[in-house]
């Protein structure tokens, strides 16, 4: 379900996950996002999108960051936790979120802040999705460091090269 209010330490750990983001560089065509997995105030997991570089479709930095932070903690569900992502999750990282029984996911630039090219066509809302989920202790929010997140993709009204968009 939608939370209501961003906790102090959102920005903190969000500048930490575009601190992930930038950390293979900043192109926007390469996807910077960044996910931070936070439990008992302190990171298990940092990832970045690595789609390309594995060659794997599923490779999303939130998808990551799960299988790293339950590797970590030696479990499969991550109650508790707070997942910060760049960018809005698609629906396969939105559902992962649920399935590890990540407690919070927090987000910055949403779908609208961005270039359609990140998100698959017929994109799921994810507060949707959130609300109607097999779970009603997850909450998401977004908006955290919106601008800032945003400045890593191309904007909305970005003129490319078809060829050059992912997803469409």
């Amino acid at each position: 379900m939608a939370g209501t209010a961003l906790a102090p330490m959102d920005e903190h750990w969000m500048r930490r996950a575009i601190e992930v983001a930038r950390s293979r560089g900043s192109d926007p065509s390469t996807s910077p996002l960044g996910c931070v997995i936070v439990l008992d105030g302190r990171e298990i997991a940092a990832e970045r999108n690595q789609t390309q570089d594995l060659p794997d479709a599923t490779a999303h930095a939130e998808m990551m960051a799960i299988r790293r932070a339950c590797e970590g903690i030696g479990e499969m569900e991550l109650r508790g936790a707070t997942l910060y992502s760049t960018l809005q999750p698609c629906g396969m990282c939105t559902m992962a979120s649920i399935w590890s029984k990540v407690g919070r996911v927090v987000y910055g630039a949403g779908r609208d802040d961005v270039h359609p090219m990140y998100f698959e066509a017929r994109h799921v809302d994810t507060l949707s999705f959130i609300t109607d989920a097999y779970r009603d202790d997850i909450t998401i929010e977004g908006s955290c460091l919106r601008a800032e997140c945003a400045k890593l993709y191309y904007p909305p009204d970005a003129d490319l090269p078809r060829d050059e968009q992912a997803n469409l």
